[in-house]
């Protein structure tokens, strides 16, 4: 019996099939792919191209996106420094839960503050959460604007917009960053092809 937060006689609840039994059943072991960066920096177009290349490996992985976990998990929440860190907060059990069922988990969000990144690292076992750094120059990402936000922010209708009045901290041990080669952007393909092979290096894409 324990507390936790503000739970309290509560008890941890062992099951006879564990996440080895899972990861052994569909022949790779669960992982988190934790894609940060810029609005704009091609987050989402990684994470997508990544689920479709790993499907067609017969690997089972699914995506969690920030914008679409809005609509229902975080529909709650807004963008000040604690809403963010909430947010992020959720996301990062949620991406431990399908791991722990052995799935690759990619999740696909700005999550601008380092603490909350490190957070999530932090509940998964050591080596299992793979942070992705889409390292893409704010000009670029703010040429890019496909959801148009960025004018919105420069004209004063947004606040709080991470890389123009709110701050993005980069990552300082990344596992894997993808950034432009002489001034051009790696394709959609060569970037997943990118996380793909660190995740055949390092063995999770096999029991």
């Amino acid at each position: 019996m324990s507390a936790i937060g503000k739970s309290t006689n509560i008890f941890w609840q062992e099951c006879s099939v564990g996440k080895l039994d899972r990861q052994k059943l569909l022949k790779q072991k669960g992982c988190v792919v934790w894609i940060t960066g810029l609005s704009g920096s091609g987050k989402s177009t990684l994470a997508c191209t990544l689920g479709r290349e790993l499907h067609s490996r017969s690997k089972l992985a699914y995506v969690l996106d920030g914008d679409n976990l809005r609509h229902g998990l975080t529909k709650d929440l807004g963008f000040s420094t604690e809403d963010r860190t909430e947010n992020i907060r959720r996301v990062g059990e949620v991406a431990k839960l399908f791991a722990d069922a052995g799935l690759i988990c990619i999740a696909s969000l700005i999550s601008p503050y380092r603490k909350d990144r490190d957070s999530c690292r932090g509940i998964l076992p050591e080596s299992s959460f793979i942070e992705v750094f889409m390292n893409m120059p704010l000009e670029l990402c703010e040429a890019r604007d496909p959801k148009g936000l960025y004018k919105l922010a420069r004209a004063g209708k947004i606040k709080g917009f991470t890389g123009i009045d709110d701050p993005y901290e980069p990552p300082l041990n990344c596992e894997i960053e993808i950034k432009q080669e002489n001034g051009v952007c790696p394709s959609p393909n060569a970037m997943a092809g990118q996380v793909v092979g660190y995740l055949e290096e390092k063995g999770f894409l096999q029991e």
